[in-house]
């Protein structure tokens, strides 16, 4: 079999599409960066949309920590130590476990039943777990930078009249955004990362229909050779990396776009090892 014939047989087969059957024997390295590759579309659908649910999730969660109501302050506090403090694989675990116990049958509300068996499976599970928490680690860089706004700024803001929304989204808001993008950046890498914990958690892959670290381990098992498959798995992940710096680079210029260009701060990325 062709390498082309290998591509269009397992390109999309993690979602579905394709043969069913995984290789038995004489496995080939097109196969196992098709396979893996495959896989990695998984690691992106949990990191992307995980990463734009939880930046909206983390502004409301940031201004809440601001906020000088307990009601509101609180929650936030308690919500973002939880989540920071607690291992993710754990978070994993836990959610799980929770979400086999809910009724199978679904929830009776108000006379209409809602589906529950929904929630045990990856694509929504994991998905969840992963969205709270970069929301939690997000929210903290952004109530850092929202509390480091110049103080200048606003009284400019309140000079010029602006008050309330006004002040929040032409302000604020955008001076949050241009002083915690560098730092939210490295979070956003780290959770692309992250997603390869889906793998060991609880949620299980259908069908064989697993992200790229199912794909590499199934490799390593069959040959006894984990020297290839999991470089593999490296080399794409600092490829999606290297995507995510240019994107979140691009967008810091946009944010900066207004400042000399001496003055305008690079995009520093520094990998977390220990989380």
């Amino acid at each position: 079999m062709s390498c082309t014939q290998t591509i269009l047989d397992y390109g999309l087969r993690s979602i579905g599409i394709g043969e069913r059957l995984l290789p038995k024997s004489d496995f080939t390295l097109c196969q196992q960066f098709t396979l893996i590759g495959s896989g990695l579309i998984w690691n992106v659908y949990f990191g992307v949309l995980a990463l734009a649910a939880g930046f909206f999730f983390a502004n409301a969660l940031a201004l809440a920590k601001a906020s000088h109501l307990a009601w509101l302050r609180r929650p936030a506090d308690w919500f973002i130590f939880l989540f920071r403090g607690s291992p993710l694989f754990i978070q994993f675990f836990l959610a799980y476990e929770m979400l086999v116990l809910l009724p199978r049958t679904g929830i009776d509300i108000f006379g209409l039943t809602v589906a529950t068996s929904w929630l045990t499976k990856a694509w929504a599970g994991a998905l969840i777990v992963l969205f709270l928490n970069t929301a939690a680690y997000s929210a903290e860089i952004f109530h850092g930078a929202l509390m480091a706004v110049p103080k200048g700024d606003i009284e400019a803001a309140d000079a010029y009249g602006l008050t309330g929304w006004q002040k929040f989204r032409r302000i604020l808001w955008p001076t949050m955004l241009r002083l915690a993008w560098p730092s939210y950046t490295n979070e956003a890498i780290f959770l692309f990362h992250a997603t390869t914990l889906v793998f060991f958690s609880g949620f299980p892959a259908l069908r064989q229909q697993g992200d790229a670290l199912y794909y590499a381990k199934y490799f390593a098992d069959k040959t006894f050779n984990p020297f290839i498959p999991y470089p593999i798995v490296a080399g794409y992940f600092i490829a999606l990396t290297l995507v995510l710096i240019v994107i979140f680079g691009w967008v810091n210029r946009r944010l900066n776009r207004h400042l000399p260009g001496s003055m305008r701060p690079r995009l520093r990325v520094r990998p977390q090892i220990i989380r």
